[in-house]
């Protein structure tokens, strides 16, 4: 996932994946009911960067609950956005609680339709 969004973003993947590494050192962002959202700031952005991942069969991301992860979303802001930071991973919490999205997520055909999924859910994404 950190490769997929260092390419989109043109950003360092190797910066990505130690931020989110150090991140996970301080405990697992898998919340548990299949949802992981690593998260991390970089000095060097400017703006949110937000991306999906689908795992159909499962990782394991040592969540909270044990059970595999199946649902991502990696979350990258700039290292002096703390308040920002902290809405987007409670805007993703909540609209993550949905069973019926999560489905919906899980049996998307495509990107798009990940996409259409989500904005249905929260216009703001």
């Amino acid at each position: 996932l950190a490769t997929a969004v260092a390419d989109v973003a043109s950003l360092d993947r190797d910066e990505i994946v130690h931020v989110l590494m150090e991140r996970e050192r301080l405990g697992s962002t898998g919340i548990g009911g299949g949802i992981g959202i690593p998260h991390g700031k970089l000095k060097t952005l400017e703006t949110l960067v937000l991306g999906f991942g689908l795992s159909r069969t499962g990782v394991d991301f040592e969540s909270m609950d044990g059970k595999p992860t199946h649902i991502f979303f990696l979350l990258l802001t700039p290292e002096n956005s703390t308040g920002l930071h902290l809405k987007v991973l409670a805007r993703i919490s909540r609209i993550l609680k949905n069973e019926l999205l999560k489905e919906r997520l899980m049996t998307a055909a495509d990107a798009d339709e990940i996409c259409a999924i989500i904005r249905e859910e929260d216009e703001e994404f």
